[in-house]
């Protein structure tokens, strides 16, 4: 059977992207921050994954006030990089595991979560980001990925203990498909950070620290988290933490922390990366 054997979570700053894209990575501004995912490059290419489930937020590219889905399964063969209003980015498209994607999306809805399924949808920063932080800049991405978009933008988000629950399903899904799969699950965005208004520029690392340390140490503070938490604490965009709840929740009660990296300042972003090994 198929089976989740580990969880990665990233920030997914644009400016990360740009600075791949455009050769920077090298400049003594980047140099730290890219540094960090050394050691997870040289893991996942030993590790070699055949899907990853790539948890995400659309940021008004496949989604807008139109159509407003909380949690959006893509189930299409392929996927391309959006234009953001640059071009769109010089990485691979991504391709799907329709199969596995499909079955996902129908174990969920009969495991009582409303899912929207997906099958045409380019994806934009919030994904390409994080597997050019671990891949690099392959001609190809070196496996299949399931895009899962969630609604992190828009009032109301999606609580911390839903997310949970929405990956003890994903798990469940996963373990119930026949094909043997080394899957992995990825949360993205965040850490702190606010984009506008009076508190624009907001970091908080002692904040950002304790929620790194209860992804392991105490996942039960951080499912039980409400939003006023996160936008006090994290900013306005800080909220796209409980993304990384979903990772959290597939892995099941007990993971072991195999790697971590926190950079501030990553643009106007604190950057944050852990790598979780389910036990």
């Amino acid at each position: 059977m198929a089976r989740i054997t580990a969880g990665v979570t990233t920030s997914h700053i644009p400016a990360l992207g740009a600075a791949i894209d455009l050769g920077k990575t090298g400049e003594d501004y980047w140099k730290p921050a890219f540094a960090g995912y050394d050691w997870t490059k040289k893991w996942i290419a030993a590790e070699k994954p055949d899907a990853i489930v790539l948890v995400y937020n659309d940021h008004a590219t496949a989604f807008d006030m139109n159509l407003i889905p909380t949690f959006a399964i893509g189930c299409a063969e392929s996927f391309q990089p959006a234009d953001e209003g640059w071009g769109p980015r010089p990485v691979p498209v991504v391709e799907n595991n329709t199969d596995l994607a499909w079955h996902i999306a129908q174990s969920c809805i009969l495991d009582e979560f409303d899912m929207t399924i997906i099958n045409k949808m380019d994806v934009d920063h919030g994904l390409t980001v994080p597997l050019s932080m671990m891949f690099g800049q392959p001609e190809a991405w070196p496996c299949k990925i399931i895009p899962l978009a969630v609604n992190v933008v828009t009032y109301p988000p999606p609580s911390g203990n839903r997310c949970w629950m929405l990956g003890e399903a994903i798990a469940r899904a996963v373990e119930s498909f026949p094909e043997d799969l080394n899957v992995q699950i990825w949360g993205t965005g965040g850490m702190s950070h606010q984009l506008q208004g009076p508190r624009a520029g907001l970091i908080n690392q002692p904040w950002d620290t304790a929620f790194l340390d209860d992804l392991t140490a105490n996942p039960e503070r951080l499912r039980k988290m409400p939003h006023i938490e996160y936008l006090r604490e994290a900013g306005s965009e800080g909220i796209e933490l409980v993304m990384w709840l979903i990772m959290r929740g597939a892995l099941g009660p007990k993971v072991k922390e195999l790697h971590r990296h926190y950079h501030v300042p990553a643009s106007n972003t604190a950057l944050g990366h852990i790598v979780l090994e389910k036990c």
